[in-house]
């Protein structure tokens, strides 16, 4: 009788592959279409975050010391080895996240998007200067890196979103901690062999697998001086206050609840199409997900039909069977939950015109996390449906009489990371864009999120510090400004010559 060896995974600490040497115990990582278990990951403990954090303090001086032409170049080699991987990335984002290999392939496009846009920093790193602020004296701002920085990344894009950090943090010369999503550690354990492939300074970059130890271990690490966070909005409030605390620079990213606004000019078979997507792609785990439609004035009526057709026409399977639309949610747990979810919009009054619940029974892997598009429909926006982040393919319908109604009704809401209007008027956009209390506004775009040259710039609990993530907000995040006032007593006429060697 033969048994198969399920891998443990190691930690990358100082330029090599390393065992966790004070875990805590492991967990099965678990493809959600089926249940099989794909690995095992280390819960990491404290003396293995210590040693992470020591080899990037030790590389940091030496890392820093690369011009930022020659880190660029990495980066451009980064690129070019994540591309040749890609295919390889995004049958990993589906094998343990659930999404469908499209989505997938879409993940890992703005995952190298990120790096395309971090290879630009011999130009977003360049300081200021000002000649003769007084009679000889000049004035100079200069970027300089922060030092040793860490991301605690979500397990709805394990490919995108710890590059959201990672490739900005070390073009502008620091070094790097991450700690991947222990339900979704396998797709950066592939990032990490093309990075160890570029021969960067061991200890440049560092992979901690783990859970909530390290997390804590992190936040109060005094040798790492900036922190990354992407989650549930109440962990990202406990991060911005415990790391803000411990005096780190902080970003923290929490939950959402995004509205999409359809008006009764809007061009209705594109509308349902970006709704569609919006709610109902990634099985809607991902902070941009449109999770509420409001319907203005005679648009319920034309929109509501559709819209409940083209849902119910979506195909529900594993991700990597291409002809899937939506793939499993990343767990059972996670399935009940949103269940929980739908049952209690039903018995608040909601009216139930697509029930996702048991969908695909008798042809899908009974193991399987799998939940189906639900709409419900005469959702009152003071409903909890309509006000707490559910993270899976749930769409709720509001009414509204007119514009100012449906902005009013998203205004009151606590969170504010995207939003959309579906309208052929540039009056309704101009008012809209102006007024709405969202950090992220698509016009006839389902998924505001913008590409990696903007800042990811959500507003109110959606969002916890000063600077996005990527973007200009990235240099600025980490790099730390210095200002150097300056002036000579000689005449400059002294001999000898100079080069520069890069």
């Amino acid at each position: 009788m033969s048994t198969t060896t399920i891998r443990l995974l190691d930690n990358y600490i100082a330029g090599s592959w390393t065992p966790a040497r004070a875990a805590t115990g492991e967990l099965d990582v678990v493809n959600p279409a089926s249940g099989e278990a794909l690995a095992r990951v280390p819960l990491s403990g404290q003396a293995d975050l210590d040693a992470a954090v020591a080899a990037a303090r030790a590389a940091l001086a030496e890392w820093r010391a690369v011009s930022t032409i020659a880190r660029a170049r990495k980066l451009f080699e980064l690129r070019e080895r994540l591309v040749a991987r890609s295919e390889d990335l995004a049958r990993s984002v589906t094998r343990e996240m659930g999404k469908t290999i499209g989505d997938a392939r879409a993940e890992v496009a703005r995952m190298i998007e990120m790096v395309e846009a971090a290879c630009a920093i011999p130009t977003t790193m360049q300081g200021r200067i000002l000649e003769d602020v007084s009679r000889g004296i000049d004035a100079e701002t200069l970027r300089q890196p922060v030092g040793v920085c860490a991301a605690i990344v979500p397990f709805n894009f394990p490919a995108m979103v710890p590059f959201w950090f990672l490739p900005f943090a070390i073009a502008c010369g620091n070094t790097f901690v991450l700690k991947p999503s222990e339900q979704v550690p396998l797709t950066q354990q592939i990032a990490f062999e093309e990075l160890d492939a570029l021969g960067l300074p061991a200890g440049t970059v560092n992979l901690v697998n783990g859970g909530r130890e390290v997390v804590e271990a992190i936040l109060d690490h005094r040798e790492i001086d900036a922190v990354s966070f992407v989650g549930s909005a109440p962990v990202a409030r406990l991060v911005y206050e415990r790391a803000a605390k411990a005096g780190k620079r902080v970003q923290a990213l929490g939950g959402a609840k995004n509205h999409m606004v359809v008006m009764p000019d809007a061009v209705i078979d594109k509308t349902v199409d970006g709704i569609v997507g919006s709610a109902f792609g990634a099985a809607g785990q991902r902070c941009m997900a449109g999770s509420v439609v409001i319907a203005v004035g005679d648009a319920h009526e034309q929109l509501l039909g559709p819209l409940v057709e083209a849902s119910r026409r979506l195909r529900l399977g594993d991700g990597l069977d291409e002809r899937s639309d939506v793939g499993p949610v990343i767990s059972c747990a996670a399935r009940d939950r949103i269940s929980d979810w739908i049952e209690r919009g039903v018995t608040a009054g909601a009216e139930l015109l697509l029930d996702g619940r048991g969908a695909g029974a008798g042809e899908l892997d009974p193991a399987g996390a799998f939940l189906g598009p639900t709409i419900l429909d005469r959702v009152g926006p003071e409903m909890a449906i309509a006000q707490e982040e559910v993270f899976g393919p749930v769409l709720c319908v509001i009414r509204a009489h007119s514009l100012d109604q449906a902005i009013e009704i998203i205004n009151a809401g606590r969170f504010g990371n995207g939003t959309s209007i579906f309208t052929e008027s540039g009056a309704s956009v101009r008012r809209y864009r102006h007024d709405v209390q969202v950090g992220m506004v698509g016009v006839n775009i389902g998924v505001a999120a913008p590409v990696a040259f903007f800042p990811f710039s959500g507003w109110k609990d959606s969002f916890l510090g000063d600077l996005h993530a990527h973007g200009p907000d990235a240099v600025e995040f980490f790099t730390r400004k210095k200002t150097v006032t300056s002036r000579f007593f000689s005449d400059g006429q002294g001999s000898g010559s100079y080069f520069v060697e890069r």
